[in-house]
């Protein structure tokens, strides 16, 4: 076994335990333990200080230092609560008991456009649980294909591979999946994709609170291409760890479109202050741990010395 391959097992073996160590506790203890933690990575460690502090200004220029801090201290309380979420959701949601957890901003739109007999594309970020949203969706037999990064550490990958791919639920993978894209769309299947990356230097340059961010092309050309509605999708922290809502912000559909925003650029601009809206109403709900906004269009580069 090569040291990475080591590293990398020792790594999951970590992660497995601390899964399990989560597991044993009681919701309401992995609730203060977050609490204690965020103030510890707020404060002490201050992981990814600098990229968060950036955001911030750059998404609410109007909020004082100490409301930045404040904010910062309930992401990571949000993001370590959605750890123990997903640890603990295949245990405690079930068909027979999801009413308990789970509420929808618009159950009877959600149903109809999940078993819409036509291809469809839901659209949601880094925002709330949004690994939880195609896990409350496969209760209630509605099956949904998302796509994602496989993560370096293959014994890790392997792991949320499982989670994330359970009775009703495919994973496609980032590169290389438009065939499999395209073929599932064709036979009308549900699309599930996380719009808010940074797609690089030729991505689709749209406003982002109030700033240019590089987005994905693909999710709006895949939407037109096939004439799928496309649905921005949010999963909520509502109360409690596990206390979630799902709902739609909006949906469009392409056919209905006048052909001046049957474009590209129209489509990802559209779906993108879908999901600024949802954000700030929740902003602690969001990841402002990454980098949206990295724009270098207009810088050059240095002159090399003589």
């Amino acid at each position: 076994m090569r040291w990475k391959d080591l590293g990398d097992y020792l790594a999951y073996v970590a992660v497995r335990l601390l899964i399990c160590l989560v597991q044993s506790l009681r919701l309401e203890t992995c609730a203060w333990l977050a609490r204690g933690l965020a103030t510890l990575l707020t404060d002490v460690v201050r992981l990814r200080a600098d990229v968060i502090e950036e955001n911030l200004r750059l998404a609410f220029p109007e909020l004082s230092d100490r409301e930045r801090r404040r904010l910062t201290w309930r992401m990571w309380e949000h993001l370590l609560l959605m750890v123990v979420e997903i640890a603990h959701a295949p245990r405690k949601i079930h068909d027979t008991n999801w009413r308990r957890y789970i509420r929808f901003a618009n159950l009877a739109q959600i149903t109809r456009l999940s078993l819409l007999d036509r291809p469809k594309v839901a659209v949601s970020g880094h925002f709330g649980n949004f690994e939880l949203g195609n896990f409350v969706l496969s209760l209630f037999g509605i099956e949904t294909f998302s796509v994602a990064r496989p993560l370096d550490n293959r014994f890790l990958d392997r792991f949320v591979y499982d989670f994330r791919s359970g009775p009703g639920r495919r994973i496609l993978p980032k590169n290389g999946s438009a065939d499999e894209v395209s073929e599932l769309l064709a036979r009308h299947g549900l699309l599930s994709v996380l719009a808010d990356q940074h797609a690089g230097p030729k991505g689709c340059w749209v406003d982002f609170f109030g700033r240019p961010a590089s987005t994905h092309k693909a999710i709006a050309v895949f939407s037109l291409a096939h004439e799928a509605p496309l649905m921005i999708g949010y999963v909520r922290r509502v109360g409690g760890p596990l206390h979630l809502e799902l709902g739609f912000e909006a949906v469009t559909d392409p056919c209905d479109l006048p052909a001046a925003e049957r474009d590209v650029t129209y489509l990802t601009q559209w779906f993108t202050k879908g999901l600024e809206r949802i954000v700030r109403r929740n902003p602690e709900q969001y990841w402002w741990v990454h980098r949206r906004w990295k724009d270098t269009r207009t810088k050059r580069a240095r002159p090399k010395a003589a």
